[in-house]
């Protein structure tokens, strides 16, 4: 540890670095609309002429996207022996645990009692475990494991290096590699081809994580070599293949949902309107502008001695914001140790709000992840991060070598603001947005860790990329109940209390009675031939049961709503009505296969995020194991597919007829460790209630 703090900055040397001031100088703001109505962002003037790729690489599954459920997707497919390609933007692998810099687990404290998770994540878990000599080095209190983002991405790669050997697969890795174009088929069916560019620093250039992401961005996605960056150009092509199913796989397992946006297949965005299978939905339309908020999560270390705060030259525009949020949570070393990522010595107990935790120690390192805090949270057409295929179409993204990564720049820029801005708060503020004056402390005993050695593994001391807690969601094929596409929804997870009167005032009469028909299980005709009153009847308690499922997951329904107004840190802005209501506990849940496979595209699977949820659903299938479980069924699904000359769709078209291919997908499964069910799941059995 002290060989890492020798290479670390404060945020007084960062700012004497001119990083700041760098950030504040940054041309890359596009215009903004005056209006949600008639938002249309700028078009994009940093698309360049394709170049001729300098070589082809050839894989039977391309992986787009380096997080946990791209690992995962690749660990699967190199234990079954298969050529891997595994791109990513950033140069580390791990997405939430490194490059996003939340490495702090996500778990249900029955699933991790039990330890019922998918083969590589206990591995995993595991090798943490190890490598600290304990699960919990950081001896947080929001989890059972929090530790250093770097060590996760040198945890991972060992984890691929050896199921590479184990499996007799091949792993060809690509960090700082986006994908910039598709060739697919005429017929719109396969894609055929895809081409990426690979960046590094040209000599003399300062190295890879000096710049922040919306300082880098649209270069790494020009094809123009740049006093940045000098470009290599791929194309990722199938291996040999017999017979007419697809010969390779590409699997989207992007933080944004980046393949499906540019494949421009059918899918969803933010807000779905309430329907009686998302009744707790906040808004009666669809509205694309209003996902989940995102966070640049940064270290910070306890000092023995007072250290000198410069004041960032854009605080005071995103001080209004700031929050401990709630008065049970109004205490800095609560805050502190929520996250912390690593404690060389135990402090003194301490307890806040109902709360136990150890007081920091000289030394500790926390990584900030907080809602009133460094979470950005915009909620217009005007300043959404993730364009919708609108802003995409508008932007000549979906033109070809158009596409640019599908995000907003200037949104990036102004969330790397408002994070730096909330560590100056955390340290020397005095207001509070939510609970007033008086509450507030300075805190003088901390500084800013940064530095390509420190824990985020960045000069400037923010993540490498954004934590994102919802992307583009596909609408998968048309299903039986589903016809206008499957999905995974809120009534199929959520223990929530239907009984309760806002559903039965708010809903019209008819969604209403759909609602209390698609719980009631066995009595679902009757309550729809109104013979039975839809008060009455018997609720299921537990998830949907799907047969092709293909991993698991259990976490609450967890929202981190958007704001009403732009910008999202303007003195007094809320966040979405009703957006919360939604929010609570799940049963344990099931990820369908109907979910990975989009629509249009025979060899696109899609992982992660992305799979066909709801947006109420997404905010529980986000996290860790989740993450990992839909990741091994992708990898498992691709490599059975071209086992067996059999597209993923032909597994789950007949449905629900029983399909022998599916349920040898789900035997090879679970005989290889990967859960697609937790203990006694059935249509029967309703006693999920010490699941928690």
């Amino acid at each position: 540890m002290k060989r890492r703090h020798k290479v670390a900055y404060s945020l007084t040397s960062l700012i004497s670095l001119n990083l700041i001031s760098t950030l504040v100088a940054f041309d890359g703001a596009m215009a903004a609309p005056t209006s949600p109505t008639n938002a249309a962002p700028t078009p994009s003037v940093n698309a360049t002429p394709p170049r001729t790729p300098d070589k082809s690489v050839d894989c039977e599954i391309l992986v787009v996207g380096g997080g946990l459920s791209g690992v995962a997707t690749a660990y699967e497919g190199l234990l079954a022996g298969r050529t891997v390609c595994l791109t990513e933007i950033t140069d580390w692998l791990g997405g939430q645990i490194s490059a996003q810099g939340t490495s702090a687990l996500d778990e249900r404290p029955t699933q991790r009692a039990l330890k019922f998770y998918s083969r590589g994540y206990l591995d995993l878990r595991n090798r943490i475990g190890r490598k600290y000599g304990k699960l919990n080095p950081g001896n947080c209190w929001v989890s059972e494991s929090c530790f250093l983002p770097r060590d996760a991405h040198t945890i991972l790669t060992q984890m691929l290096k050896d199921a590479e050997k184990r499996g007799k697969g091949k792993l060809q890795w690509f960090p700082n590699t986006v994908i910039k174009d598709l060739e697919i088929a005429a017929d719109g069916k396969i894609i055929n081809s895809a081409i990426a560019i690979q960046h590094q620093p040209p000599k003399g250039a300062p190295p890879l994580n000096t710049f922040t992401l919306s300082q880098s961005i649209e270069d790494s996605y020009s094809y123009e070599n740049s006093s940045r960056f000098t470009k290599t150009i791929l194309r990722f092509i199938p291996k040999a293949g017999n017979g007419d199913a697809p010969k390779w796989y590409v699997v989207d397992t992007s933080e944004t949902g980046e393949i499906i946006a540019l494949a421009d297949v059918p899918y969803r965005l933010g807000i779905d309107a309430r329907s009686y299978l998302e009744p707790s939905a906040s808004s009666t339309n669809n509205d694309p502008y209003c996902p989940q908020g995102f966070t640049y999560t940064f270290a910070m270390e306890a000092t023995k001695e007072p250290q000198p705060h410069a004041m960032p030259p854009f605080y005071s525009q995103y001080a209004p914001y700031f929050s401990y949020e709630l008065t049970r949570l109004a205490n800095f070393d609560l805050v502190f140790t929520y996250r912390r990522i690593w404690s060389s010595n135990k402090g003194k107990p301490e307890k806040f709000g109902g709360i136990n935790f150890t007081a920091p120690t000289p030394g500790d390192i926390a990584m900030q992840n907080w809602t009133w805090g460094n979470d950005y949270r915009p909620g217009t057409a005007a300043d959404n991060l993730i364009y919708s295929r609108q802003q995409l179409e508008a932007t000549g993204q979906l033109k070809p070598g158009g596409w640019m990564g599908g995000l907003r720049t200037e949104t990036l820029r102004k969330a790397e603001e408002n994070a730096l801005s909330f560590y100056y708060w955390l340290v020397a503020g005095t207001t509070d947005s939510q609970l007033g004056e008086g509450v507030k402390q300075q805190q003088p005993n901390n500084r800013f860790v940064s530095g390509l050695n420190s824990p985020m593994g960045t000069v400037h001391g923010l993540s490498k990329y954004p934590y994102m807690r919802e992307g583009r969601r596909i609408i998968g094929r048309p299903s039986w109940g589903q016809p206008e596409g499957f999905g995974i929804w809120e009534i199929d997870i959520s223990r929530r209390d239907y009984n309760d009167e806002y559903y039965s005032k708010t809903l019209p009469a008819d969604m209403y009675r759909r609602l209390r028909a698609a719980l009631a299980g066995l009595e679902a005709v009757s309550v729809i031939d109104g013979k039975v009153s839809p008060d009455k009847a018997m609720r299921r308690t537990r998830s949907t049961v799907f047969p092709d499922a293909v991993g698991i997951g259990h976490y609450a329904i967890d929202f981190h709503p958007c704001m009403v107004n732009s910008p999202p840190e303007a003195p007094g802005n809320t966040e979405h009505p009703g957006e919360r209501r939604g929010a609570g506990q799940a049963y344990p849940f099931q990820i369908a296969l109907r979910a990975m496979i989009p629509q249009k595209i025979d060899n696109l699977l899609v992982g992660g995020k992305s799979i066909a949820t709801s947006h109420i659903a997404a905010a529980a299938y986000r996290v860790h194991s989740f993450e990992w479980s839909s990741g091994a069924a992708a990898g498992t699904v691709a490599s059975f597919a071209i086992k067996n000359a059999i597209a993923p769709y032909q597994l789950v078209d007949d449905l629900p007829k029983q399909e022998p291919q599916l349920e040898a997908l789900k035997r090879l499964l679970q005989q290889n460790g990967n859960p697609t069910a937790f203990p006694d799941t059935s249509i029967f059995n309703e006693n999920w209630d010490n699941w928690r």
